[in-house]
């Protein structure tokens, strides 16, 4: 009974593991309205063991464009480099807490991050629940 609990409880560990490597590393966002690929976006651990992403190239127009919707310490800023994950933290195989910036409107929204049939959903709301809001799909990049 002891070895199959144990055993049960690797085989836990070992998922939580994958997804979480899984989650880690480039995707490639892609726009709501075109459904064309708009930028990626390099998933990582901090330092602080939470998960940030910050676009790593744009796809999409001038690779210099800068974030004017944004406020604080991003206001102005380029969009390439910009940190636009925050904070989160893993559970049960998603990322969860935190905040997603939207730097088209500038505006940081609630997020939820997991994966589905090999691509990451992004779930970005307006409450913590997660009712008010919009899932994005993001595709794995292309390795360079």
């Amino acid at each position: 009974m002891r070895k199959l609990l144990f055993t049960l409880l690797l085989v836990g560990v070992s998922v939580v593991s994958m997804a979480q490597a899984t989650i880690v590393g480039d995707w490639m966002t892609v726009d709501d309205e075109t459904g064309k690929n708009f930028s990626i976006v390099r998933i990582y651990q901090g330092e602080d063991g939470l998960y940030y992403g910050k676009v790593a190239k744009i796809l999409v127009g001038p690779e210099d464009v800068i974030c004017t919707k944004c406020e604080g310490e991003d206001k102005d800023k380029p969009i390439s480099g910009l940190v636009i994950i925050r904070g989160m933290h893993m559970e049960k195989g998603e990322l969860r807490g935190g905040k997603v910036l939207d730097p088209n409107n500038g505006k940081f929204y609630y997020g939820k991050i997991y994966l589905k049939n090999g691509n990451l959903v992004l779930r970005g709301s307006l409450d913590k629940a997660g009712i008010f809001g919009r899932n994005q799909t993001w595709v794995p990049a292309p390795k360079e």
